[in-house]
């Protein structure tokens, strides 16, 4: 077992990024909105999303390359799309995570400004990642998911005791509406997590490599317990939601920052002053690995992009670093634009799946492959192209 445990890491790490936005956000949103009655779609749309996330895992680990190199392999458009996509993700989600967590952040230093709490986090974040880079991700990001998954199952079990069920006269709201159809969408745009992160985690997994021999039983071992533990702590942030804001009289916010913010305070309106802290750093812990992960990871996609396109190296500190730059720009000067970009990102994740799916499967559909995991494949592809096409059709002749 032990060797095992030496080669967690990228797993992990992808971990550490699933649980921000699209778990404390997406899922404790779906919860309070609607109860449990999305939480076989969040089970459903990870189970889907998974073979295109593992292919990602066994193209790097057989080819001995990332999925970056094996989309210019099979065409520089390919590349160039990617890029671009992943060039506005990078900005945007920077932006979303790094002001999400000062938001959390100011629960426990109330005196100081949002504005202040981002560069104090972005400093953090830089020092981590700019002085250890790959290995101190690592690190943080195992200990980042062990105290997260223990407190939120902790939190679930306190809201679980003291849950109040919704007033008789509660008119249960139904998500199978168009009006709530931009909200699907959002929610399995980042659900566990946009696709663009598989490349990421292929690109992770080339870091590890360096570290310690990296076998593809290994690899998978890895990847299949950072990703299941996403799973079962997306239905956990659901049942938060439902348990503690479903059927309450209070509007549900649906700003990020906002609906974080809520969330935390209806906690401590329900069973006591304590658990806003309590509550508030586990949603701190979710937000700062993922914030971490998202500058990390965003920066890697980039340069070995730039190096594939220009065939010439450059220093990932300065990625990170540029990155970081950007994201706090939009902040100082877009914030009040900031939710659109994020739902538009969170949207442009969803509807650019599909693409990103087939193009991880058509890089591995030649390997040997259990006929299982090919239908699966297919399954999954069906569901997000016939669900991509009903949202463009809702958009065009709604």
């Amino acid at each position: 077992m032990a060797p095992a445990l030496k080669t967690l890491g990228p797993g992990i790490i992808l971990a550490a990024a699933a649980v921000g936005a699209s778990h404390l956000v997406a899922s404790t949103q779906a919860g309070a909105l609607f109860g449990w009655q999305l939480a076989w779609l969040v089970v459903l749309v990870n189970i889907l999303k998974y073979p295109f996330f593992r292919f990602g895992v066994s193209y790097t680990l057989s080819r001995n390359e990332s999925l970056v190199s094996g989309y210019y392999r099979k065409h520089k458009l390919y590349l160039w799309g990617f890029t671009l996509f992943n060039l506005i993700a990078a900005v945007v989600n920077t932006a979303g995570v790094l002001l999400l967590t000062a938001s959390l952040l100011q629960l426990f230093l109330p005196g100081l400004s949002l504005t202040l709490l981002c560069w104090i986090i972005l400093f953090v974040c830089l020092i981590v990642l700019l002085g250890g880079q790959y290995r101190s991700l690592d690190l943080i990001s195992k200990w980042i998911m062990v105290g997260l998954s223990l407190a939120t199952i902790v939190a679930v079990a306190i809201a679980w005791q003291n849950h109040v069920p919704p007033p008789a006269d509660f008119v249960p709201p139904s998500p199978w509406t168009l009006s709530a159809l931009a909200f699907l969408v959002a929610m399995m745009g980042w659900m566990p997590v946009p696709i663009e992160l598989s490349a990421i985690n292929s690109l992770w997994l080339r870091s590890k490599q360096k570290l310690t021999t990296l076998t593809l039983r290994d690899g998978l071992f890895d990847f299949n317990l950072g990703y299941w533990a996403t799973v079962i702590l997306a239905v956990l942030f659901l049942a938060l939601g439902a348990l503690v804001q479903y059927g309450a009289p209070q509007p549900i916010a649906m700003a990020g920052v906002k609906f974080a913010e809520q969330f935390v305070a209806m906690y401590s309106a329900t069973i006591g002053d304590w658990s806003a802290y309590f509550v508030g750093g586990i949603a701190f812990l979710c937000m700062f690995g993922t914030t971490l992960a998202v500058l990390d990871g965003y920066a890697r996609t980039l340069r070995e992009s730039y190096r594939i396109i220009t065939k010439r190296r450059s220093s990932l500190r300065l990625w990170v670093i540029g990155q970081a730059v950007a994201g706090m720009l939009v902040i100082l000067y877009f914030q009040s634009a900031l939710g659109p970009m994020l739902s538009f990102a969170m949207t442009l994740a969803f509807l650019t799946t599909p693409f990103f799916a087939w193009l991880n499967y058509t890089l591995v559909r030649t390997q040997k492959m259990a006929l299982g995991l090919h239908i699966w494949a297919w399954l999954g592809l069906l569901y997000l192209c016939g669900f991509t096409l009903v949202y463009l059709y809702w958009l065009v002749f709604a």
